[in-house]
Formats: C-alpha cells, structure tokens, sequence
C-alpha cells in the first residue's frame, strides 16, 4: 500500500493500524524464510522488514507524538514510553539481522520470539490507548497531520 491509498483511511487509528500490519507481515515472511534456511531471501525480506518498521517509528517520533502532546501534554508520558520500546526493538532487529547474516536459524527464532512479544504488547498499547487518543484530540486536523506522516521520507535500514 502506498502514501496515497494511506491518505484514503482518514483516522490515525486506522492509518498506523495498517503500517502495523503490513510490518507484521513482513516479519512473518522473513521468518519463514529463516526456518526454511533461505538466506537469501530471508535478508531481503528481513531487510525490507526494518525499514517499514524505521518508517513507522520516524512517522510516529517526528510527526504523530509531537502533535499529541502539542494537544495534550498528559501524552508525554506515553509517546516516551513508546519513543524507548522502540530503541529496545531496534537493538532486537539489530541483533536478529547478524543472526541473519550468521545464518543462525536458532539464536534468529529466538530473538524473533522475544521480538514478537514485544511488537504485539507494544501495538496493542498504541492501537488501543495512543491511536484512540489521537483520534479524539487530533480530530479535524488528522488528515492534515496524516499528510504530514505519509510525506515523511522512507530510510533505508541502517543495519550493521
């Protein structure tokens, strides 16, 4: 899904719902490909996979957090605890991509486990609690803040 078929869905909900979605795809696929012992594409994927997620997370830091806590400044709380789960799921893709690179199926399932974890009780909170929030505060500005997210330009994984 591209920024402009993103600018259709007119919620933050459901804008940044979809961005989980699609990296939560790309994280089961490389995955797959670890488990079957296809290097290859399992970086490629794996690749792809944290620059979704480096995305997400610079759409959120740069655009929809500081719009919230501009709104409300009881959201500076949450959007820090966001901001350092984040770090803690960057250090986990940065390990994971030299498992990747060792070809080391085992010590890569295991850090996924713990990755998978973490995605979900960390999505869970924003799409339940933060998006929720951002819906209501940000109200009639949304679109505009959206426009704002989507326009933020992708980076290519930096990944040592």
């Amino acid at each position: 899904m591209d920024g402009t078929q993103r600018l259709e869905m007119d919620t933050i909900s459901s804008n940044f719902a979809s961005d989980h979605l699609h990296c939560d795809v790309l994280f089961c696929r490389a995955e797959n490909y670890v488990q079957s012992n296809d290097w290859q594409q399992a970086k490629k994927v794996f690749i792809e996979f944290v620059e979704e997620m480096e995305w997400h997370f610079t759409k959120e830091t740069d655009v929809l957090f500081p719009s919230l806590v501009e709104r409300n400044s009881n959201a500076l709380g949450p959007t820090q605890m966001m901001r350092m789960e984040h770090e803690d799921m960057r250090q986990l893709m940065e390990d994971m991509q030299k498992q990747v690179d060792n070809r080391d199926a085992d010590n890569y399932l295991g850090l996924s486990e713990t990755l998978l974890i973490m995605l979900h009780q960390h999505n869970t909170k924003e799409e339940n609690i933060l998006y929720q929030m951002a819906d209501g505060l940000l109200g009639a500005d949304q679109r505009e803040i959206l426009a704002q997210a989507s326009a933020v330009k992708k980076q290519g994984a930096v990944i040592l």
